[in-house]
Parts: structure tokens; C-alpha cells; sequence
């Protein structure tokens, strides 16, 4: 059996983990999210809804990576 050409063994936080786990969740709540506050928003043209969309993600995303990293921090130690 050849020997593996890369490992690792992090120390700490698995920031791959991390990163995909934000993108799932950012994407599994975000979605939701932005629909249900999208609903008594004023949003008259397309280029409006965007802008709604990308600020009501980019909160959702912040709030979901620093859990997801807290989360594994916690679990680490």
C-alpha cells in the first residue's frame, strides 16, 4: 500500500470542516430567511430584491460561521 502523498493533523479548529459547514448551513437558513423577511419588504425592481438578498445574507452568514466556529472550538477542547 503506496503511503499517502498529503496528511494532516490539525491542531485546533478544522477550518475545512468549518468553511463547509457554514456554506451548507448559510445556504439551509439564509434561504428561509431571507423569503420570510422578504414578504413585508418593499422590493420594486430586481436590482432592490438583490441588495435585500446580500444584506440579509451576509448577517445570516456572519451569525452562522461564528456558531459553526464556536461550535467546533468548544467540541475541540
Amino acid at each position: 500500500m503506496p503511503e499517502p502523498v498529503e496528511t494532516t493533523d490539525p491542531d485546533g479548529v478544522d477550518y475545512g470542516w468549518v468553511m463547509q459547514v457554514t456554506f451548507v448551513l448559510t445556504i439551509l437558513v439564509g434561504a428561509p430567511t431571507v423569503a420570510v423577511l422578504s414578504i413585508p419588504a418593499d422590493l420594486p425592481s430586481w436590482e432592490t430584491r438583490a441588495e435585500f438578498a446580500i444584506r440579509v445574507g451576509a448577517v445570516v452568514w456572519l451569525v452562522v460561521s461564528i456558531a459553526v466556529f464556536t461550535y467546533a472550538k468548544r467540541r475541540r477542547d
